[in-house]
């Protein structure tokens, strides 16, 4: 019987609980500790027979010395002084597919320990794939849960598997579908036909990706990738609360910042409560498993209800790919109108809806959903806002941006720790399947306008095959993304590894925005901390050999910040713009790898013409006066006699507004 079953190809669990940020293994480097809670990795290793015979270099080495090499090098990847948990399931005992015996507990063994344990694993293993991954599931799941960091099982067969129940597939289906279960990631060491199939179904039903790998290089390099997934993921923060799926059981939030989970096709209802007089702004980021199943169609999709049957406004966001899921945010703001008749500018309850939209073949398991709610008072008394500023004028796509050597900074994994950027260039480097997050301080009057380069990346085979996208999104300080739908900015490209540009921005901040018809100017009614997201498709990891990607951040402030939002305030004492990051978001990181494309030349000269020449562009321009006020609720501007003549057709579009309202139409 242990012949027959060291004949079958079996698996042996390796385990690497790596509490920890991994770096890319050709440049270990440390990371702060506020990125390594909660993450970790289990290795499942094939120890069959299969994993005894040459990978076809040439020089007479095993695949599992190819494996154990490619194991080895997350860890010698990771920062010091951190836990590992090595864990052996089946190790060709007498008892075959039913032993899953721990041959080592899990403990502080440390990098030493750690590489011991992977060295030990022969290729005459026996026991079940599908046993395995239950027992690697269950060494990552903390007690408890964790906000922080993501898990993964890194599956690495050689081929098929002997012990065929409990089926891999079926094990994987049931972790995928758990909320805070690790994803389940693959790379088929030289690996075809049905085995194959299994091994990508196995992926698929967990929430991670598959990958075919023909040789030792390419298997360090996708176990390094997924490795390195397992850190870092977006760092929820909140008060928890769960909502409701109608309006009459919905929790009562006050303005706040809360965490919840959501499944496919599921709403959630949150009430509050507003005055009539004050702006309320609303966001829901979804944060899942990087990677996880998405259709093109699967979206965010945020409402503001109000009565039995009104909404007061509604946003949707798209994945818009297929390659995998990464963070997806949803905002809008409930804006009392100038006239003060529409029926959302009532006091009184409403509802916040998060609805997630998921199509056949999207992940199963519920996400986590972090939700924002804040609220704007109105201006004091006597003070006038300056105009709305709805045009990009000298932030257009046209803008000259800084050039010059870039500085090394580490992005964040979401909103909550994004890195701050001052004006200036920056360096960075990207994982497939993840997004960076940054935050540059914008002041009243000013506007952000920024470039993303990612870069000439060398290709498998000096070609690329497989097509991913480059993708980069702007946030308002209370999360509303805006820029896209413009004209202007392009949010996304394709990516093969050549050069690749995004450009985008912001119209200049104005308090009157909010009166705005543009739904990307009337979000940017608040000076504050703008965020800049940017995103590599999962599929760029099938062409790229270095485990990361070069990307390239040139940021530009533009304007003097004002020192308020009143038509009157003068030049702030503070400029929100500059040309350096605080310290401890900064470090040196490895430049090997590095081709970016093109620079674009610039100077302060070129971005002072283009930015009067905007100034005196919106002088001429038609403008549309607005007056703030104090008090139990907003001032119509039409009330104020020191009003200065409206533009044309704003008194038809209030009329218009009084006779919906008195029809009893919201808007």
């Amino acid at each position: 019987m242990a012949r027959r079953h060291r004949r079958w190809r079996a698996a042996l669990t390796c385990g690497l609980l790596l509490a920890s940020a991994a770096a890319p293994a050709h440049a270990a480097r440390p990371v702060p500790a506020a990125r390594a809670e909660g993450g970790g990795a289990v290795a499942v290793l094939d120890s069959s027979g299969s994993m005894a015979r040459d990978d076809g270099s040439g020089t007479g080495t095993g695949r599992i010395a190819d494996a154990r090499h490619a194991v080895s090098a997350v860890a010698d990847a990771g920062p010091d002084g951190h836990p590992t948990g090595p864990r052996g399931h089946g190790d060709g005992g007498t008892r075959g597919c039913d032993d899953a015996r721990s041959v080592r507990p899990v403990g502080l063994s440390g990098r030493d320990g750690l590489g011991k344990a992977v060295a030990a694993v022969g290729s005459e293993g026996g026991g079940s794939i599908g046993r395995s991954l239950r027992a690697a599931a269950a060494d990552l799941r903390a007690p408890g849960g964790s906000s922080g960091g993501e898990r993964a099982i890194l599956l690495v067969p050689g081929g098929e598997d002997g012990c065929r129940t409990p089926s891999p597939c079926a094990v994987a289906d049931r972790i995928g579908r758990s909320a805070g279960e690790p994803r389940i990631d693959t790379a088929g060491f030289q690996v075809s036909g049905p085995a194959r199939q299994r091994r990508e179904c196995a992926a698929g039903a967990g929430g991670g990706r598959s990958y075919d790998v023909r040789d030792a290089a390419a298997l360090t390099r996708q176990v390094e990738r997924a490795g390195q997934l397992s850190a870092g993921g977006y760092r929820l923060k909140g008060d928890r609360v769960r909502g409701a799926a109608s309006r009459e059981s919905a929790p009562s939030l006050t303005p706040g910042q809360y965490t919840d989970t959501i499944g496919p096709n599921e709403k959630r209802y949150y009430a509050v409560d507003l005055d009539a007089a004050s702006t309320a702004d609303f966001s829901a980021t979804l944060a899942p498993r990087p990677g996880a199943a998405v259709g093109v169609a699967d979206a965010l999709h945020t409402e503001l209800a109000y009565g039995t049957a009104g909404v007061c406004g509604a946003a949707t966001q798209l994945f818009g790919q297929r390659e995998g899921a990464t963070p997806l945010t949803s905002g809008l703001s409930r804006v009392p109108s100038e006239s003060g008749y529409r029926s959302c500018d009532k006091a009184g309850r409403y509802w916040f809806v998060v609805e997630r939209r998921a199509g056949r073949g999207a992940d199963g398991a519920r996400w986590p959903v972090e939700l924002t709610f804040h609220v704007e008072h109105p201006l004091e008394k006597g003070v006038t806002p300056a105009q709305s500023a709805p045009e990009y004028g000298a932030g257009g796509k046209d803008a000259v941006l800084p050039a010059g050597a870039p500085k090394d900074v580490r992005g964040g994994t979401g909103f909550n720790d994004a890195r701050a950027l001052g004006q200036g260039v920056w360096r960075d480097r990207l994982l497939p399947a993840r997004t960076l997050w940054y935050k540059v301080p914008v002041g009243w009057g000013q506007q952000l306008r920024y470039d993303v380069q990612f870069a000439n990346e060398p290709t498998v085979n000096g070609r690329s095959t497989h097509y991913s996208y480059a993708a980069t999104q702007v946030y308002t300080p209370d999360r509303v993304p805006v820029g896209n739908g413009t004209g202007e900015f392009t949010s996304r490209r394709p990516y093969t590894g050549k050069p690749t540009s995004l450009r985008m921005g912001t119209v200049p901040v104005a308090w009157s925005n909010r009166y705005e018809s543009g739904t990307h100017v009337v979000p940017v009614h608040r000076a504050g901390d703008f965020y800049l997201a940017v995103t590599l498709g999962a599929d760029a990891a099938r062409s790229a050999p270095n485990a990361q990607v070069g990307v390239v951040l040139r940021v530009a402030v533009l304007g003097k910040a004002k020192s308020g939002p009143g038509a009157g305030a003068g030049r702030a004492s503070h400029t929100t713009s500059g040309d350096t990051a605080p310290d401890e978001d900064n470090g040196k990181l490895p430049g090997a790898g590095w081709k970016p494309g093109p620079v674009v030349a610039g100077c302060s000269l070129g971005v002072g013409v283009l930015l009067l020449a905007g100034l005196a562009g919106a002088y001429l321009r038609a403008r549309r006066p607005v007056r703030g006020g104090a008090g139990a609720g907003p001032v119509d501007p039409r009330t104020d006699s020191t009003v200065r003549p409206a533009v044309p057709g704003q008194e038809q579009r209030a009329r218009e507004r009084r006779r919906n309202a008195a029809k009893g139409e919201p808007w």
